[in-house]
């Protein structure tokens, strides 16, 4: 059944499904998640320890919260299967009551990126993608990769970007190759001027390029902010002034799932400098606007 938008009290732009598609991890991907649990001080992703998807709707329909979902197609840079994205499409397709399904292709892929993601939107009913400059790789402005965001501008599906710093890799060796470089903000001034029409997020408070990403969302029309990754209670306090005024209409209720539950973010939410009349507009209806739900 379709999600009932009169008994949803928020709608999570942001959340993961993480674990491999395949029967077991591939080597090297404990010591990732391991990494990653130590600095989202989180016990999610121990072995055993990641929600699946069904898990994942699960917790969401008993706090009445819709939840945007996604994989990570990282391949080529970490050496982790990607979590099929039609696997995770046909789950959120068995719990549409609160699942919305996003995708996520490397945009390296070229053509046959291109064409992907031209088959999800068509047959799978996918909405948007996820893209991780750091963890994929790749600048957001390098025309290289335009093929892709060209084949999801035309079928008129949202973008989301990671921005900023990441978990991905902090504190290990090397960083485990991630470079921070590519997740700057302003790369993504460029793709809203090339690609006007196409929604564009960019998720979570962008440390430490963070008025870099006001600039932008302020500027161009089709830019959005998503608040995941972080409490509220550590916001950077000119990103609450321009979510309270300017930006209130393009600001959006994200947690980060399950690195950092939606229990957790409302509950810091509720006690963070945010106005009464910009509350709903971020934990609902911004997002159920640009979702057309």
């Amino acid at each position: 059944m379709p999600i009932n938008m009169d008994d949803i009290i928020a709608i999570d732009i942001h959340t993961h499904a993480e674990e491999p598609c395949c029967t077991h991890r591939d080597d090297g991907y404990n010591d990732f998640q391991a990494a990653m649990a130590r600095y989202f001080r989180n016990p999610a992703g121990g072995q055993g320890m990641l929600p699946t998807v069904p898990q994942t709707a699960a917790y969401f329909r008993e706090r009445r919260i819709a939840a945007v979902i996604f994989p990570v197609d990282a391949e080529r840079e970490t050496g982790f299967r990607r979590y099929s994205n039609e696997e995770v499409a046909q789950l959120c397709a068995e719990n549409d009551d609160i699942l919305i399904p996003f995708a996520s292709i490397d945009p390296a892929k070229g053509r046959a990126g291109a064409r992907e993601a031209r088959r999800l939107v068509r047959d799978f009913g996918v909405k948007g993608f996820k893209f991780h400059p750091t963890m994929q790789g790749f600048f957001p402005n390098d025309r290289a990769i335009y093929p892709v965001l060209e084949a999801i501008a035309e079928e008129g599906a949202i973008t989301l970007f990671h921005t900023g710093q990441t978990g991905v890799g902090s504190g290990m060796r090397g960083g485990m190759g991630m470079r921070l470089k590519y997740s700057n903000p302003m790369h993504l001034d460029d793709v809203a001027v090339d690609f006007p029409d196409m929604p564009i997020i960019l998720a979570h408070p962008s440390f430490p390029w963070q008025e870099e990403a006001l600039a932008v969302a302020q500027h161009k029309p089709n830019v959005y902010i998503d608040l995941s990754g972080w409490s509220p209670k550590y916001f950077p306090e000119i990103l609450v002034r321009y979510a309270n005024t300017l930006l209130k209409d393009k600001m959006l209720f994200g947690s980060d799932w399950p690195a950092i539950t939606p229990d957790r973010w409302l509950a810091d939410f509720a006690k963070a400098p945010f106005r009464d009349e910009v509350r709903d507009l971020i934990l609902k209806e911004n997002a159920r606007k640009l979702l057309k739900l």
